[in-house]
């Protein structure tokens, strides 16, 4: 074994990023199951009201925001340890955070009108052949 290489794995530093990165896929995993249920549970509020919860917008960007910072410690693409040894990252604006809602749900309404309108529109088309 070359002294290079010996020197690598005699390194404290990457040793203690290791258990870094043990206590990251613990968190990890963690944070995978909560943004599974904010996301299902954004379904069927979007399903029951045509629009998605605000409140939850805003904590499902910052979820989002601190998976993507640990995948990028995990992946040696930042040194910079994410939650709970740097801040929560911050979600939408409240301002944002209503904009996107409201945009979303005028999105959801207008294809679900056009679908409406396509079926009907097919309907009087099979009624006319006939």
């Amino acid at each position: 074994m070359d002294e290079n290489m010996k020197g690598n794995i005699m390194s404290q530093g990457i040793w203690i990023r290791g258990i870094y990165m043990l206590l990251f896929a613990l968190i990890y995993s963690i944070a995978e199951i909560v943004f599974t249920a904010v996301a299902v549970f954004q379904f069927l509020t979007a399903l029951v009201t045509g629009r998605p919860n605000e409140l939850l917008l805003n904590f499902g960007q910052s979820l989002s925001t601190y998976i993507y910072q640990t995948v990028q410690f995990f992946t040696f693409n930042s040194d910079e340890k994410p939650y709970p040894f740097s801040p929560w990252p911050e979600g939408l604006s409240s301002e944002k955070t209503v904009a996107s809602a409201e945009k979303k749900s005028a999105t959801v309404k207008r294809k679900t009108t056009t679908r409406k309108a396509t079926k009907k529109a097919a309907a009087k088309s099979d009624e006319s052949e006939k």
